[in-house]
């Protein structure tokens, strides 16, 4: 399609910030499902599950054609991917957010490397994430602690307990 995104690519991304990136990786590893967010045509967010792949240096999304959530992307790219965060309370080591543009691939070569790759069944649609903003958020101790990413900046780490105070942000 002739949408040229944000820019940002998940490799570039990974370049940056490797120790936020391979932490994101790890937690998408650990579970096949995850949940998508995608804006439906009247505006309302459409939650979806959804698998997603690194591969070739980038994150995918591969979907099953004409599928509510393919459509969707296709009209509007923003999206969020929420890792699965796992049976229980414990989180599996944090929450895991990569929000961003997903920006359709249908160039023949790119397509047919994925699906053997990947194994993908045809036909299908493809979406390459770029990244505009990557969340991890954890516990530590009594204190919630948010690691943050946006396009542009670096790496921001922000901490706040129980109490009425406010946020405060890590050196």
């Amino acid at each position: 399609m002739g949408d040229t995104g944000t820019g940002t690519t998940w490799s570039a991304f990974e370049a940056a910030e490797p120790e936020l990136a391979a932490t994101v990786r790890e937690r998408f590893g650990q579970y096949t499902h995850h949940a998508l967010a995608t804006v439906r045509g009247d505006g309302s967010p459409r939650l979806s599950g959804i698998e997603a792949d690194f591969r070739f240096g980038e994150l995918w999304l591969g979907m099953m054609p004409n599928s509510r959530k393919a459509l969707d992307l296709r009209r509007d790219p923003r999206f969020a991917l929420l890792a699965n965060p796992g049976s229980g309370t414990d989180m599996g080591g944090g929450d895991v957010r990569v929000s961003g543009r997903a920006v359709e691939v249908t160039d023949p070569a790119t397509v047919d490397r994925y699906a053997a790759e990947a194994g993908a069944p045809r036909p299908f649609h493809l979406f390459r994430v770029e990244p505009t903003e990557v969340v991890r958020t954890w516990v530590d101790g009594d204190e919630l602690v948010v690691r943050t990413w946006s396009a542009g900046r670096p790496v921001r780490t922000f901490r706040r307990g129980n109490g009425d105070s406010p946020p405060r942000q890590e050196s």
